[in-house]
């Protein structure tokens, strides 16, 4: 998977389409990524020792990887992802710029 939890990425598709936001949980198994602020979805909740008041809770919905791009943050702008081998590690490459996106 190309993105990793505390990227910052774009919607590039669907409902939410231009929005920004970092990653919260990748879930690699489904293809899928949870994004801050993004795919938002109303959910019921029973009343529990957690929430004694129950109610309708907002939270984020998982949305599809490919829905999304990551932001090179040397630009700021949306860019694909490559991969590099630099001493002897395998790095994530900003294919825009050529900038290393891994920490």
């Amino acid at each position: 998977m190309f993105v990793k939890k505390g990227d910052k990425v774009k919607v590039i598709s669907g409902k939410d389409k231009g929005k920004e936001g970092v990653v919260l949980t990748a879930l690699p198994k489904k293809d899928r990524v949870i994004v801050e602020g993004v795919n938002m979805i109303k959910k019921h909740e029973k009343p529990s020792a957690v929430a004694p008041q129950g109610g309708i809770v907002e939270t984020e919905a998982p949305i599809h990887v490919s829905n999304v791009m990551v932001i090179d943050p040397s630009n700021g702008e949306p860019t694909r992802v490559g991969h590099k081998d630099v001493d002897g590690k395998k790095v994530r490459v900003s294919k825009k710029t050529g900038e290393i996106l891994d920490k």
